[in-house]
């Protein structure tokens, strides 16, 4: 009777170790890409331009042009207009969460509402009260992306490109020692791709619209792409600035330029990885936001002094995905599932120094 009590202790101690690891569940999705866009809104995707900015010239200078390439009479055709791919491929491919005018809302947990509490919740699968400001702090939480670089066969496979040098702090790349590429760094090594090298060059050669610590998404992308297809990782982030930015100065016009040039990114990228037979349909497309925005005259902030700027959606595309579309049914969906969704889709089961919050199943086929 002893001995059968202890093998089954060790029989349980086992299994939850395995458990702490990862359980690789049968799946297709072999690999995951994350795509993060600072501070777009919701009421952009869904219903396209906003006609309360778009009309105003203190937002929208060269308004003529701008209603020709973005204005129509109806939500589903302005936002058709805006982000074509988004709206011909992925709404009939993939799911597309966070239409609150049918009751379908995607939220942050976290009260501050704003970028570092905001990303950190994303990959952490957790809010931290401590995470309350922008500053170059080492994040204290474990986060999925170093919890699937220990896993076996993702080891080293697992970079992220940000547009936006904090990124770096929030992933904590001084802790883990991942691959975090941020602004003015280069990709080194002996052995670069000719896509890599321009790509390298490329960053240096573009404008300094932001200033110091933020580089165009245009480079940050053409930096991704070239990484994807020479390293092949099997979970990779990038993540875009240019929508937060321009959204600050007020700028409707090139706000809504950096969402339709966004979309024609989503759609590169995905004919590239269905080029890939690494890629190819055994890939899932993540995209998300850290944060949302104000309304009317709010616009161009977030924070918690700009209501709804806790609003924000989910867009997935991939293999184990089934096509939902547009989600229409009323639910709710927080920022926090994020983290423990992706470790799902790999098959595993993240676990960190901090709780982390349940997966979302419909995403992962549940």
């Amino acid at each position: 009777m002893k001995a059968k009590r202890i093998f089954y202790l060790l029989l349980f101690i086992a299994c939850n170790a395995f458990a702490q690891q990862g359980t690789k569940v049968a799946g297709k999705t072999k690999n995951v890409i994350v795509i993060s866009l600072d501070g777009y809104r919701w009421k952009e995707l869904f219903q396209g331009a906003d006609s309360a900015l778009l009309f105003n010239k203190k937002y929208t200078g060269d308004s003529a042009w701008t209603v020709k390439k973005y204005w129509a009479s109806t939500p589903t055709e302005r936002r058709e207009k805006l982000m074509p791919f988004t709206w011909s491929f992925i709404s009939r491919k993939g799911q597309i969460y966070g239409n609150r005018s049918l009751g379908n809302n995607v939220d942050l947990k976290n009260t501050y509402w704003f970028s570092y509490p905001g990303r950190s919740e994303t990959w952490t699968g957790y809010f931290d009260k401590a995470i309350n400001s922008n500053n170059k702090i080492d994040n204290p939480n474990e986060n999925v992306m170093e919890f699937i670089n220990r896993q076996k066969g993702f080891e080293g496979k697992v970079a992220a490109f940000a547009s936006w040098d904090v990124v770096a702090w929030i992933l904590n790349r001084n802790r883990n020692g991942m691959f975090v590429n941020i602004w003015s760094e280069d990709v080194k090594g002996a052995n670069l791709t000719k896509m890599q090298k321009e790509a390298n060059a490329f960053q240096h050669m573009m404008p300094d619209t932001w200033g110091e610590g933020e580089r165009l998404d245009v480079s940050t992308y053409a930096m991704s792409k070239a990484y994807l297809m020479a390293q092949h990782p099997r979970l990779f982030y990038m993540d875009f600035g240019d929508l937060d930015c321009y959204a600050h100065e007020g700028d409707y016009d090139q706000y809504l330029d950096a969402a339709h040039k966004t979309d024609r990114m989503f759609k590169d990228l995905w004919e590239s990885l269905q080029n890939d037979p690494f890629y190819k349909d055994q890939t899932t497309l993540f995209v998300c936001t850290d944060h949302g925005r104000g309304y009317g005259s709010k616009w161009t902030d977030h924070g918690s002094s700009a209501p709804h700027s806790n609003e924000t959606y989910l867009m997935v595309i991939g293999p184990d995905s089934k096509p939902l579309g547009e989600v229409k049914t009323t639910g709710q969906i927080y920022q926090n599932q994020f983290a423990q969704t992706i470790a799902n889709l790999l098959g595993f089961h993240f676990t960190a120094n901090h709780p982390v919050g349940e997966s979302i199943k419909t995403v992962i086929g549940k």
